[in-house]
């Protein structure tokens, strides 16, 4: 596979400029900061921002200018680093490596999700009906045991297009897989149904412990064959944790790590079951948790939660080992959050990502909503991540500014 020389000099002067970022001594700064908080030292509370609705954030720092699509992949990563740098910038840290992830094939679960409606497209989002499928004990063995197939013939051949597109300008590492979404309610729900689910509690209780035990293991299958197949990389660098802030820590890996083969014990684990967020904490431990446990004892360090109102769950949360760090929905009574988590984890604090969609873009609103939360905060160990934004109303400036105010905010509470 060649490049052109357009692709090659138009990749190589992006990354050339990532790189000069990576060197400046603000990205070291900004990894003891994260180490630190992850250690649950105090620190300043830390910002970062994430699931951002591109879609609506065109221009001429975004638009891609190669041709080949490799090279308008890479392209594409590199501009969406400077462009976060030099608009969205938080406490977030620039590498000075390109990553190819491990390629590897998943067959899946066995189910595929049935849809019958599709309305109102929103900043980038789509509203959708799920079709309930799984209706007896034979719909549940219908969900199969994942068959994971590595692919290290592509995984060469794109780190060769990679180191052959940036040249010296940009180290390139090969990676395995460094965090999984884990949400099995999140999967099962769309083949189960919410209103189904939530009768079948009642009147069904054993079957939906059969039906999230199947999940589990199905995840759990996927998760041994990853770890027995050497897809699994060590989790302590420049990435998400569940759905928190960044992973960067010195406790992981293990120390009987063997520096080659990566176990889930070296790695963040997470998981949530937010569609149990109107439930009582003892219904969510027994139809949730106590499953999720199967797959969170074999991590080295946990996040819990995501959308979920956990201010009134952590006595159950507490159960999770090597638990670390909570997040929460932004709808939580945050009196009653501090109380609970107090310093024992990091709290994931996240603002509402509707200030973003308000006809009138409030600056001072935000502001102060923030300042408040930070002050009910002050004694616990924080971050503040700003996602889940579905729409800016095409107006990217109030993520800018939201990103800078956030910044000065913190400071204020270093």
């Amino acid at each position: 596979m060649t490049f052109s020389k357009h692709d090659r000099q138009i990749v190589r002067s992006l990354a050339q400029k990532v790189m000069e970022i990576s060197a400046l001594p603000v990205q070291d700064e900004q990894r003891t900061l994260w180490t630190r908080l992850n250690r649950l030292e105090r620190v300043r509370p830390l910002v970062w921002i994430n699931e951002i609705p591109w879609d609506e954030l065109r221009g001429e720092e975004l638009d891609c200018q190669s041709e080949h699509a490799y090279a308008r992949e890479l392209e594409g990563s590199l501009r969406t680093a400077l462009y976060l740098w030099n608009h969205m910038r938080t406490d977030m840290v620039v590498d000075p490596f390109y990553i190819v992830n491990y390629v590897y094939h998943d067959s899946g679960f066995g189910l595929d999700e049935v849809t019958v409606r599709k309305e109102g497209v929103f900043g980038g989002f789509v509203a959708v009906d799920y079709v309930p499928i799984i209706k007896t004990e034979a719909d549940i063995e219908r969900i199969l045991m994942p068959v994971i197939t590595p692919d290290w013939a592509a995984t060469e051949h794109r780190y060769e297009m990679a180191c052959d597109l940036l040249g010296d300008v940009m180290p390139v590492v090969k990676r395995g897989i460094v965090h999984q979404w884990f949400a099995p309610w999140d999967t099962l729900i769309r083949w189960w149904g919410i209103e189904e689910l939530f009768l079948d509690i009642t009147d069904r209780p054993e079957f939906v412990h059969k039906g999230i035990a199947r999940m589990v293991d199905a995840y759990l299958c996927q998760l041994d064959q990853l770890e027995a197949l050497g897809l699994l990389s060590v989790s302590n660098g420049n990435h998400r944790v569940g759905s928190g802030g960044l992973g960067i820590t010195d406790e992981l890996p293990q120390p009987d790590y063997d520096g080659i083969h990566a176990r889930p014990i070296d790695q963040w684990g997470n998981s949530t079951a937010q569609i149990f967020a109107p439930v009582s904490p003892a219904m969510h431990e027994e139809f949730a948790l106590q499953h999720e446990l199967r797959w969170l004892e074999r991590f080295g360090l946990n996040c819990y939660g995501c959308c979920d109102p956990l201010d009134k769950k952590m006595g159950i949360a507490r159960k999770i080992p090597r638990l670390r760090r909570v997040s929460m929905s932004p709808w939580i009574d945050l009196d009653r959050a501090v109380q609970a988590v107090g310093r024992d984890y990091i709290f994931s604090y996240k603002p509402t990502p509707a200030v973003f969609a308000w006809s009138d873009w409030n600056f001072d609103q935000a502001r102060k909503d923030l300042v408040k939360a930070l002050e009910k905060t002050r004694g616990c160990v924080v971050e503040v991540i700003m996602k889940d934004i579905s729409t800016c109303r095409h107006e990217p400036r109030r993520i800018w500014e939201w990103c800078e105010m956030a910044m000065q905010v913190v400071e204020d509470y270093a």
